[in-house]
């Protein structure tokens, strides 16, 4: 099956044009949003995404605000709900293109607490999402008491940026991944103080938000993850209640399990639990 990629742009609240990238299968019979995390961008998912491409799910990817090749101040949001509102703005963007086959969405990391809140809180019309190593419960940089520091300053200097304390070695166990990670240009770890914070206060709210979610979610998380602990999606997939939801965990994996040496395996029963739980026809 033949693949066709292609990338533009798209205008969000504010004015703010954030690039998007799609590869489109020439039998469409499923459409994935893929939502990236922190201080990375949509290319990273090239591989992932061609994967699917190749078994007829369309897949659909943004640069998120201040990530990549968008527009913004450098991994910084206002609020996290500005996020939400990126993301339902590319969801609508998508629908109208392509209105007829179900929709799924896909969330590494932050991209993983984005849709999990999503689905929570404004409940989007989808068939079904999938969260890899998301942000339930991420290991702040600055330790409990820095962390109170950081939200008080946050208030008078909400873009001041510091370390989001992402080590390279703890996303992969492949060493060509952290090579292309620590030499990409359009990677910046640093975070503001203002979306740090957002992100924290998310993830609380979240994991306490779970039963308000509708639609089946498969949750995937690397044992040895150093950056999101799988506690957080431990105890949140713990309160699912719709029927097809699964949690399942892969000892000594670290934060991308997509980009682990185990990826064919971990992109392979993603792949069968979709097929499974996304029928076709099913509204979306």
């Amino acid at each position: 099956m033949s693949v066709h990629f292609g990338s533009d742009s798209f205008q969000v609240d504010g004015g703010l044009r954030l690039v998007r990238r799609h590869w489109r299968a020439s039998e469409v019979t499923r459409v994935v949003v893929l939502v990236h995390g922190l201080a990375e961008h949509s290319e990273r998912y090239d591989a992932v995404a061609r994967w699917l491409a190749v078994r007829g799910y369309s897949v659909h990817a943004l640069d998120q605000r201040g990530h990549g090749d968008s527009e913004g101040p450098r991994n910084h949001a206002p609020s996290f709900d500005a996020l939400l509102d990126d993301l339902e703005c590319f969801l609508a963007v998508v629908r109208r293109e392509e209105p007829d086959p179900p929709l799924v969405l896909l969330g590494h990391s932050m991209g993983g607490l984005l849709v999990a809140a999503l689905l929570a809180w404004r409940r989007p019309r989808v068939a079904a999402a999938v969260l890899f190593g998301p942000a339930l419960a991420p290991v702040a940089p600055v330790g409990s008491v820095g962390l109170a520091l950081v939200r008080l300053v946050s208030r008078v200097l909400p873009r001041l940026r510091i370390s989001a304390g992402i080590d390279p070695e703890g996303l992969s166990r492949d060493p060509a991944v952290v090579a292309a990670y620590v030499r990409d240009p359009r990677i910046d770890e640093r975070i503001s103080l203002r979306l740090a914070t957002e992100l924290l206060r998310a993830a609380q709210r979240v994991r306490t938000s779970a039963r308000e979610i509708t639609v089946p979610v498969l949750t995937v998380h690397g044992e040895a993850d150093p950056l999101c602990r799988v506690e957080g999606s431990h105890d949140f997939c713990a309160e699912l209640e719709p029927s097809g939801c699964e949690f399942r965990t892969y000892p000594g994996l670290l934060h991308e399990v997509l980009n682990e040496p185990e990826r064919e395996q971990v992109l392979a029963e993603i792949h069968d639990w979709l097929e499974k739980r996304v029928t076709l026809g099913r509204p979306a």
